[in-house]
Parts: C-alpha cells; sequence; structure tokens
C-alpha cells in the first residue's frame, strides 16, 4: 500500500499521444506519479502533458538516453515504469509489469512486443529486420534467450535504476539497460505485450539507418567491455590465421629447399602473429579487470540496499511518531 510507483514518459514533439498516454496511465495506476520529461518539445507538448495531470520536468540535453539519465537521478521510487509517448503501448499492463518488481520477482520486467502483434501492426520492414537482428546478436554474444532487446516499456526495482551508469545519449540505451541487466545478473521478466502503430498524424523520430548503426556500434562496444577475452581473441583468431596462411609456406620451401624466398610472406606473418598474440594477453587483461568490476559492482548493490532499507525503516520510524 506504501509502495511509490514512477511512470517515466520521455518525450518529444508527442503532441498527437501525450494526453492519451497519461491518462490512460492515470487510470491503470491511479496512486502513481506521471512524470513527463520533455526533450526540447516545440509543438506544446509539455502543456499538454500538464492540463492532462502529469507532473513536466525538462531535458535539454537532446537524445532519449539523456532524459533517461537525468529521470532515474531526479526520481526516487520503490517501482519505475518507463513508457514512450506515442501511444503505442497498452496502459492495461503497467499493474502487471509493476507487480512483478513490487513483489520482488523482477529488477527489470521487458515489455515483449515481439512475441504478439509488433510484425503486423509495424509497417517498416528494415524496423523489423533491424530488431531481429539485435535480439539475435545479443542473444549469441551473451548466451540468453531475451526476446525483445529494444523495447521502450520496461519497469524497473528501485536498485536496478540507482546503480545503472547510463552512458548511450540516444535510441541506442535500451540496448545499454538489456546488456547490463544480463551481465550483472538481474532478475529480468519477460512478459507478451500488444503493440500498435503510431496513430495518423504521429511521427517517429527513429531513424532507420542511423540509430540502426549507432545501436550495433553500442553492440560491438558493449561486446568489448563486458566480454573483452571473447572479443579480443576473435580478432586475435583472424590475426592468427593470416600468419599461419603467409607463414606455412615460407617454412615449407625452407625445409625442403634451405632457402627462404618469400621473405615479405615471413615478414607479414611474423607481425600478425605477433599482433594475434598481443590481442589474446590484452584479452586476459581486461577479462580480469572485468571480473574484479562486477565484485565491486556486486559489493556496490549490497551498500545500496541497505541504504535503502535503512531509509524505510527511518521513514517509517517518523511516520509512527507523527501519527
Amino acid at each position: 500500500m506504501d509502495k511509490k510507483i514512477a511512470v517515466l514518459i520521455p518525450c518529444y514533439n508527442e503532441s498527437k499521444t501525450i494526453e492519451k498516454v497519461v491518462k490512460d496511465f492515470k487510470k491503470a495506476l491511479p496512486d502513481a506519479d506521471i512524470y513527463v520529461y520533455d526533450n526540447n518539445s516545440t509543438d506544446g507538448t509539455d502543456e499538454i502533458a500538464k492540463k492532462a495531470g502529469a507532473i513536466v520536468r525538462y531535458e535539454y540535453r537532446q537524445g532519449k538516453g539523456n532524459v533517461i539519465r537525468t529521470m532515474f537521478r531526479e526520481i526516487d521510487a520503490d517501482c519505475y515504469l518507463m513508457i514512450d509517448g506515442d501511444d503505442t503501448y497498452p496502459a492495461e499492463s503497467a499493474k502487471e509489469m509493476c507487480d512483478y518488481v513490487l513483489e520482488g520477482k523482477a529488477d527489470m520486467v521487458i515489455g515483449d512486443r515481439l512475441s504478439s502483434t509488433y510484425f503486423e501492426e509495424n509497417k517498416r520492414p528494415f524496423h523489423n529486420f533491424g530488431n531481429s537482428l539485435v535480439r539475435f546478436l545479443i542473444n549469441f554474444i551473451f548466451k540468453n534467450n531475451i526476446k525483445d532487446i529494444m523495447t521502450g516499456y520496461r519497469a524497473f526495482s528501485y536498485d536496478f535504476v540507482k546503480s545503472f551508469p547510463i552512458l548511450s545519449k540516444g535510441f541506442e540505451i535500451e540496448t545499454e539497460m538489456t546488456i547490463h541487466a544480463v551481465d550483472k545478473n538481474f532478475k529480468l521478466v519477460e512478459t507478451p505485450i500488444s503493440y500498435r502503430d503510431r496513430p495518423e498524424g504521429s511521427v517517429s523520430k527513429l531513424n532507420t539507418y542511423s540509430d540502426g548503426f549507432k545501436v550495433l556500434k553500442t553492440i560491438g562496444i558493449l561486446f568489448a567491455e563486458y566480454k573483452p577475452c571473447l572479443f579480443f581473441s576473435i580478432i586475435a583468431s583472424i590475426f592468427l590465421a593470416l600468419a599461419l596462411i603467409l607463414g606455412i609456406p615460407p617454412f615449407v620451401e625452407y625445409f625442403n629447399t634451405g632457402l627462404v624466398l618469400r621473405f615479405p610472406s615471413l615478414i607479414v606473418a611474423c607481425i600478425s602473429f605477433v599482433i594475434a598474440l598481443l590481442l589474446s594477453i590484452t584479452g586476459i587483461i581486461l577479462q580480469i579487470i572485468s571480473k574484479k568490476h562486477r565484485q565491486l559492482y556486486e559489493l556496490y548493490l549490497i551498500s545500496l540496499k541497505n541504504k535503502n532499507d535503512k531509509d524505510i525503516i527511518t521513514k517509517k520510524y517518523l511516520s509512527e511518531n507523527k501519527s
């Protein structure tokens, strides 16, 4: 009964849909605080959100990642529900998603569009292909089976929000969230949700090609950061293969004739072998550092949990004495 829910809606020029979104979620979660963070809208999104009953705040650095970073820093709650302001996600799933977090069953609940109506409703084939490609890459690299990597409909626990170091500035933020949660072994729950395409007159801010490239770049960077041994081993294997292809023929000739006739090939092979060796060593060192970082992160989560418990006890004590 005393749990606080915050609904977070990052917005940029969503005047066509924001009123309906705010009212739908106020109805679905009547005790929740609805926050709309306006990201330099020019169509009056903020005023419409205020009239609909939302708490409106502003983030002037452009990009969804920047907005979510500010949201997570400024707002304290027991459960956070993140939703886009384009009216593509149903409010009917909100309570179920929040209950998973409030009952301690999940640190992040993923609203899975791809298992329901996404591919039928979304009329942009490259978006569909991009979602499938990102899902395959992350599940393959990080050995998981998440069905929807890039959904904007999620619920979070306090521990996840306050310990998630956001680096992305744009739409690649969802990919970063998913990889972070998988790597740090947070409790994940996926729940299928219905998806509807944007209503007529509402325009997507997502650029299929530039934002898609940013997402793939983010996956590559996070792959190197979270699994450096595997990442550098793959590159080292390429250089090792090159060294063997170029280096074996000169050695065979030398053993057969006593002469080295392919000095350029031999030199390139030796350089490639040295590079492969250095990359392998680099991967091993970074893997040790990454493991140490995960250990320190676990200790930080414990301290964060203890602080949160103390705050709850203090608030309860003050409330009881006040009454």
